[in-house]
């Protein structure tokens, strides 16, 4: 399958399994917001630490403009490549689209390390 038009850089695989890691973390001892309408708030309210954003989402549109608003409020996005596992990380049984963790919880230091890996995998690419 062919990257999607708004997978702006490609995120290390180590780094998405700490993403998975952060959002399970989050949703037991924090906050997530689920779903593209949820988290988009989340991003224009300044309350997101970290937008995670599936790559297979069908109609692309539907997250197009996360990573935009994601960089525009500096917030640090990870992407990876099942809207199903990110689902489940989040505690869902269905897919979603997209996370935002609000509250970390356990999941701060972790956060962190994630955080500095995504700058230097955005700095490869854009750099």
């Amino acid at each position: 399958m062919a990257k999607a038009n708004y997978v702006r850089f490609e995120t290390p695989s180590d780094v998405v399994e700490k993403v998975f890691e952060v959002i399970e973390k989050s949703r037991a001892g924090g906050r997530l917001s689920k779903g593209t309408n949820e988290v988009t708030k989340a991003i224009e309210r300044s309350q997101a630490k970290l937008v995670v954003i599936a790559t297979d989402v069908q109609p692309p549109e539907v997250v197009m403009h996360l990573p935009l608003l994601c960089e525009e409020k500096k917030i640090p996005y990870a992407y990876v490549s099942s809207k199903q596992e990110l689902g489940n990380a989040a505690g869902l049984v269905v897919g979603t689209a997209a996370v935002a963790v609000i509250e970390e919880g356990e999941g701060k230091d972790l956060l962190e390390d994630v955080r500095s890996k995504l700058e230097e995998a955005r700095g490869v690419k854009n750099g």
